[in-house]
């Protein structure tokens, strides 16, 4: 009779396999869900009797495991795998913090510039517009607005003590860090 059921068993797994897939929409779930079903139905095999279909004693084992996972699932909540949280692990406190009070030191200096500096460094450097597109905005000739973000830059600078001499392309270079 075990290799009689054992036989069977495996010759339904197709079958379960596709149950399984349209049960959860996932062909990682509906191989989790036909293992689970398999475990319980060898587990209680000697509840199965002869005679009746298997395959719908197996679909109903496996339907209700998947409605006692789903109403699990429903009350443990949402789960997050460590592995895939990398944001968790090995998050630097002290950069965070260091990198807030940056901006919002340099937010406190932006919001004292003059306002056409200040308009100009917005449009340029936050919401990353072309000079052209900036000068259009604004009304005003490209060479202002270069002017403008020049002095707007230069002034931030200063009031945060960031030595104008390391340029972007130094910096870029490694040669200034």
């Amino acid at each position: 009779m075990a290799d009689d059921f054992g036989q069977q068993l495996i010759a339904l797994l197709p079958r379960l396999r596709r149950f399984a897939v349209s049960l959860t929409r996932s062909r990682d779930l509906a191989d989790d869900l036909v293992q689970i079903t398999c475990e319980k139905a060898l587990a209680n095999q000697h509840t199965y009797e002869a005679g009746t279909r298997l395959d719908a004693w197996l679909f109903r084992i496996m339907r209700n495991s998947w409605i006692d996972r789903v109403r699990r699932n429903t009350t443990e909540g949402t789960k997050i795998d460590v592995d895939d949280a990398h944001y968790l692990v090995g998050q630097d406190g002290a950069a965070v913090t260091e990198a807030r009070l940056m901006l919002n030191s340099t937010a406190e200096h932006l919001a004292n510039l003059p306002d056409d500096q200040r308009e100009v460094m917005l449009l340029v450097c936050v919401d990353e517009l072309s000079y052209r597109e900036a000068a259009d905005i604004l009304e005003v000739p490209i060479g202002t607005v270069m002017s403008r973000l020049a002095r707007a830059r230069k002034k931030i600078m200063a009031e945060m003590g960031i030595d104008a001499g390391t340029t972007r392309s130094e910096d870029e270079k490694g040669s200034v860090r």
